[in-house]
């Protein structure tokens, strides 16, 4: 019995990341609450900017920003990654920037592992917009409208390679497996990940975002 009780307590000091009660830490590798508790953060805005340091992540404060009840945010973070958001001057939400901070360590990896080189930017369309689902006229509204949500066109790398989702995703060689693995590493972090294998609306983008479903809610990653 003292064994057991032993070796439990020895798996949660090496799983911290996968125990709903920890606290998280965005240095360490994502587990199986990271997302869940990474889309908490948006009822604690404070909290989550001290993360964010605690990292070394150097994003800071943007102004508050206030469409309509419906749209808006007041955790706005200007981004700043070792990836660099192309264009510059990107703001997103803080759980986002605290999913970045995440996500960045792990997509790096993967690119010296499948391509030999580092990330030097991701390619975006942005993150706030005053919209619902699919610009729709009436149903729910898009995580885009409240700056949780982030959609990645491409990348450009050290090397001077730019890769594109809608031109290489399907490539079968070390670019196409790099852009999936980004996505792959996107899901330990973010609670939907919607990719081209997803449907025809997402054929040339990532859509990253941090919805807060409660600590148990379900994640999307197609």
């Amino acid at each position: 019995m003292a064994l057991f009780v032993i070796e439990g307590a020895a798996w949660m000091k090496r799983n911290r990341s996968d125990l709903p009660w920890t606290e998280l830490d965005l240095a360490a590798p994502p587990g199986r609450f990271t997302a869940a508790k990474i889309a908490e953060l948006g009822q604690d805005p404070p909290r989550c900017r001290a993360l964010l340091a605690a990292a070394g992540n150097d994003s800071r404060p943007a102004p508050d920003r206030r469409v309509s009840e419906t749209c808006g945010y007041q955790d706005g973070t200007a981004l700043a990654l070792g990836i660099t958001p192309a264009p510059a001057g990107l703001v997103t939400s803080c759980p986002v920037a605290a999913a970045l901070t995440v996500w960045e360590r792990e997509t790096q990896a993967a690119a010296q592992r499948l391509l030999g080189t580092e990330v030097r930017r991701f390619v975006h369309a942005g993150s706030f917009s005053c919209r619902r689902l699919y610009g729709r006229e009436e149903g729910a509204w898009s995580e885009h409208a409240t700056a949780d949500a982030v959609d990645i066109l491409g990348f450009e790398l050290a090397d001077g390679r730019r890769l594109s989702v809608l031109r290489d995703w399907q490539e079968q060689g070390a670019e196409g497996a790099f852009l999936r693995e980004a996505r792959d590493a996107a899901c330990r972090s973010f609670s939907t990940v919607l990719s081209p294998d997803y449907n025809e609306a997402h054929r040339d983008h990532l859509h990253l975002d941090t919805a807060d479903r409660g600590p148990g809610g379900w994640r999307a990653c197609r």
